[in-house]
């Protein structure tokens, strides 16, 4: 099941708001909807961003050829509504970069715009296959870490939903079972306050025939002191140069509790997560999201009106809690920063 498909000239993407109860796949030709369905998490996780932004400027670009005269500067504002979805994961910025050296070289050269909507499509299919390619990578590499008998936490959802294909953090732990016959045991936090842990990871893990339990998120250092946990493994949104990594908010106190009880705490992530233009996570965009996804369980008021409310979406773990990141050019283990700028120069030969 594909969470995001490009169909003729439609993006078809399911929305992720309404599982586990219903599975259903909405196509839209606007791109608006996609900046939409990015904003409101419909669409979901780094990876998945890039690739939904990608196709969303390609809506975009189909609308625009009935803009003869005005086809690039209309573009220029596609790509900025599509920028102002979601601040903290880069693949979004990544991915439009991307698509922005085609139009722009496509403009320079006075290329008539349905030449272009061809140009960005298949740029578009090239950002998803690469995906693709990067999660078999990882998954791979991620299961070489995991032992059978393993019993592994994981925060939020960093799998196929969140991805073009495998994923990241249940990407290995998928190639482990599936792939290599290993037994393992996940426990899912729950992942406070839209609960990708509880809604998205438990789906994913049972219906791969992954043993699951899910966990509220304050349970987890109990779980730990139990010593019934053994790894963590956890995705990323952004990734600094020296290793500091933005996750789902609660990834931090993981890392805290896992340096506290002896336990390898990994990050599994592309590349493409990766921000070559920052040195640390103090650098990282943290987005604050709307009060009413603490003050409101669906339709339920669950806090008084007039409590304030702090909701950041996201959390730094600082490189000095990581045990190692996986990415599909390897497992890098610290120090980081020399590994990971090795990795950029690698990409820009």
């Amino acid at each position: 099941m594909k969470p995001v498909e490009w169909i003729g000239n439609a993006l078809r993407y399911l929305d992720q708001t309404l599982l586990p109860t219903q599975e259903v796949f909405r196509e839209t030709t606007d791109f608006r909807e996609v900046a939409e369905a990015i904003k409101s998490l419909r669409i979901r996780g780094a990876p998945l961003i890039g690739i939904s932004a990608a196709y969303g400027l390609c809506l975009g670009a189909l609308e625009g050829t009935t803009r003869q005269n005005d086809f690039y500067p209309f573009l220029e504002r596609v790509d900025s509504i599509l920028r102002s979805t979601r601040p903290t994961a880069v693949n979004l910025f990544w991915a439009l970069d991307r698509m922005k050296k085609i139009w722009q070289e496509a403009q320079k050269n006075a290329t008539l715009p349905e030449e272009t909507c061809s140009r960005l499509i298949e740029e578009a299919t090239t950002i998803e296959r690469e995906d693709e390619a990067m999660n078999r990578k990882i998954a791979k590499l991620g299961a070489s870490l995991i032992q059978d008998g393993d019993v592994i936490l994981t925060h939020c959802n960093a799998g196929a939903l969140a991805c073009g294909a495998w994923g990241t953090a249940l990407g290995a732990i998928y190639w482990a079972q599936l792939k290599e016959g290993k037994k393992i045991q996940v426990y899912a936090d729950e992942t406070r306050p839209l609960l990708q842990g509880a809604r998205l990871t438990a789906y994913e893990l049972t219906r791969n025939g992954v043993p699951t339990r899910v966990i509220c998120d304050n349970m987890a250092a109990f779980m730990m002191q139990q010593g019934k946990i053994n790894k963590i493994i956890v995705g990323a949104d952004r990734i600094a140069t020296n290793g500091d990594t933005a996750n789902k908010i609660g990834t931090y106190s993981l890392a805290v509790l896992a340096r506290y009880h002896n336990i390898p705490f990994y990050v599994a992530a592309p590349t493409s997560t990766i921000d070559f233009e920052i040195v640390e996570g103090s650098q990282i965009p943290i987005e604050e999201r709307n009060a009413a996804e603490i003050k409101y369980w669906k339709e339920h008021q669950i806090v008084p009106e007039k409590a304030e409310v702090e909701n950041p979406a996201f959390d730094i773990t600082p490189n000095t809690l990581i045990t190692a990141i996986i990415t599909e050019q390897g497992i890098l283990y610290p120090p980081f920063q020399e590994k990971i700028l090795s990795i950029r120069r690698k990409i820009e030969r």
